[in-house]
C-alpha cells in the first residue's frame, strides 16, 4: 500500500517521531487510524442512540443539524 501525506501531516508525523512518543511513522499512523476508528464508533452509536430516541419519544424540537453539531462538540479527539 502506498499513502501519500502533505507537507503539514508529514511535519506532524516528524513531530511525533522527534519527541518520542512513537518509534517511526508507522506506529504514529496506526494510532491515528485507531483513534478515528473508535471516534467513528463512538458518534455512530450515539447518532443511533439518537434515533431510536426519536423513533420511540415525543417529538423533539432539535433538528438534525443541531443534533450533529451537539455531538461533534462533544466528542472531540
Amino acid at each position: 500500500m502506498n499513502v501519500s501525506f502533505t507537507k503539514k501531516q508529514e511535519d506532524y508525523i516528524a513531530d511525533q517521531i522527534q519527541s518520542g512518543d512513537f518509534q517511526n511513522a508507522t506506529e504514529v499512523v496506526t494510532d491515528a487510524l485507531r483513534l478515528q476508528e473508535t471516534y467513528r464508533h463512538r458518534i455512530i452509536g450515539d447518532l443511533k442512540v439518537e434515533i431510536e430516541k426519536g423513533w420511540e419519544g415525543k417529538l423533539s424540537k432539535r433538528n438534525v443539524k443541531d443534533i450533529i453539531a451537539s455531538k461533534k462538540t462533544d466528542h472531540q479527539p
